[in-house]
């Protein structure tokens, strides 16, 4: 037990060695400029969510617009951005969590991903405000104000936001990696899995690689959204995202607009709108995927 808990050690150490070039920028600058320093290690696979769905009774999980819904326009633009990753990084090999109108449960999303060994998950979703309350005068009895709340919908939102899983979720992230990890193990394995010191070093290591990876990639799309396309940003923000922390890989969920807001809807169902959140994440996705295979000086 003892020699397998030190050949576990050495790798978990291994793996946080082999991370080094990715984080240390600070330190590579001492490397000629005319070098290439490179980890061997390669972005294969990307995994693509197209947020909620159409249930079997036929209504629509997520937000609605006044003439379309989440869990469409996100199929329509995960589709696209599959097509555009294909062709323009088809070194890539892409994953779909659905491809159809149909629902998928969370469990089951992060389950395809993290069957398909993914590197980086994706998961397009469009936001919305919900209503505000007031309370207006109905009529008059004995000579005071009736009063009645009322609902009023909150159009104000407008721009993007992308979202990395909350600390609070933390466990279960690590459940995921302890799983993925040592997939090879019975039930029995697993549980004592948690119990070795080196095997708590490795999952810590990976734990904290893919939540920096996380919000590195989400501030590349940030910064293509805002600089390049003009789109106002609510920024890069932590939240308990149940299909984040459930996928044992760097990933991100990306608000792409606000579907109640009449303008932000037209912008979401148009084909330049479509187009444009397309191309700012595969262009995210080209540096993020050059910045981890290799630190160029």
């Amino acid at each position: 037990m003892k020699n397998r808990a030190l050949k576990r050690l050495i790798y978990g150490l291994s793996i946080i060695l082999a991370s080094l070039p990715f984080f240390s920028f600070a330190i590579a600058s001492s490397v000629q400029h005319d070098t290439v320093v490179t980890n061997g290690y390669k972005l294969k696979t990307v995994v693509i969510d197209a947020g909620h769905g159409t249930r079997p009774n036929g209504s629509h999980s997520g937000a609605s617009g006044s003439y379309s819904t989440e869990s469409n326009v996100t199929l329509q633009i995960a589709l696209k951005l599959q097509k555009a990753i294909e062709k323009d990084v088809p070194d890539v090999k892409v994953v779909m969590t659905r491809t159809t109108e149909a629902d998928v449960g969370l469990k089951a999303r992060s389950e395809i991903a993290n069957a398909n060994k993914g590197d980086l998950f994706i998961s397009i979703h469009c936001n919305s405000l919900s209503d505000t309350h007031r309370r207006e005068v109905v009529g008059h009895r004995k000579g005071k104000a009736i009063y009645k709340t009322v609902s009023v919908p909150d159009r104000s939102g407008k721009g993007v936001l992308f979202l990395v899983y909350g600390f609070h979720r933390s466990e279960e992230e690590q459940e995921a990696l302890r799983e993925n990890l040592f997939e090879e193990k019975d039930n029995t394995e697993q549980s004592n899995v948690l119990d070795d010191p080196a095997s708590i070093i490795t999952i810590n290591a990976f734990k904290a690689k893919y939540r920096k990876q996380s919000i590195h990639f989400a501030n590349l799309l940030n910064t293509e959204f805002t600089e390049v396309d003009g789109r106002h940003s609510d920024g890069v923000k932590e939240q308990g995202v149940l299909v984040l922390c459930h996928s044992a890989m760097p990933a991100v969920l990306v608000e792409t607009g606000f579907i109640n807001n009449h303008e932000e809807e037209d912008f979401l169902n148009s084909e330049d709108g479509q187009n444009q959140i397309v191309a700012s994440i595969v262009r995210a996705l080209g540096s993020y995927k050059a910045e981890v295979e290799q630190v160029s000086q």
